[in-house]
């Protein structure tokens, strides 16, 4: 059975600060680009530990407005991925993605990043704590230097 992650997003002007929670995340493929009609679509597919067996996750996303992909960046970290996506232009959106509806459950409001517009000038949000952030351009790249977990090497002593 695919499962569909949930999303955390919050954003500025400029940007989208979008969380995918999918906690140990194996070989996690993510896409980010713009739709023929001009929309930003990012999709991430990756399998994670669910207890007995590891669950597939899937997402399909097509934003409210074109992206640029080339600015954009990612952090792949053991609870979640974080991507800061650039829009193409500085504005506010209304909602994250093109569509709008009750179906959207997996989508949250990320409030601990969140800023309203007319407080946007006193940004207190610092990624500097996030670590090397790379190009998504970039990621397929990256991850194939991350390899698979590979087991809990020397642990000498434990007996079993």
């Amino acid at each position: 059975m695919v499962l569909i992650p949930t999303v955390k997003w919050a954003q500025r002007s400029h940007c989208l600060y979008v969380t995918i929670d999918v906690q140990d995340s194996k070989d996690p493929q993510i896409d980010l680009d713009n739709t023929e009609d001009g929309y930003g679509h990012l999709t991430y597919k990756a399998t994670a530990s669910g207890g007995v067996e590891d669950q597939l996750y899937e997402l399909d996303l097509v934003m409210y407005k074109a992206v640029d992909k080339d600015s954009s960046k990612i952090s792949v970290s053991p609870r979640h991925i974080f991507l800061m996506i650039e829009k193409t232009e500085a504005e506010s959106w209304p909602r994250l993605t093109k569509d709008s509806g009750r179906h959207l459950t997996h989508i949250k409001v990320d409030w601990d990043k969140w800023v309203d517009s007319d407080d946007e000038g006193e940004d207190n949000f610092d990624p500097s704590g996030m670590g090397e952030m790379g190009d998504i351009s970039n990621f397929a790249s990256m991850m194939k230097g991350m390899g698979g977990a590979g087991g809990m090497g020397a642990m000498g002593g434990m007996g079993g």
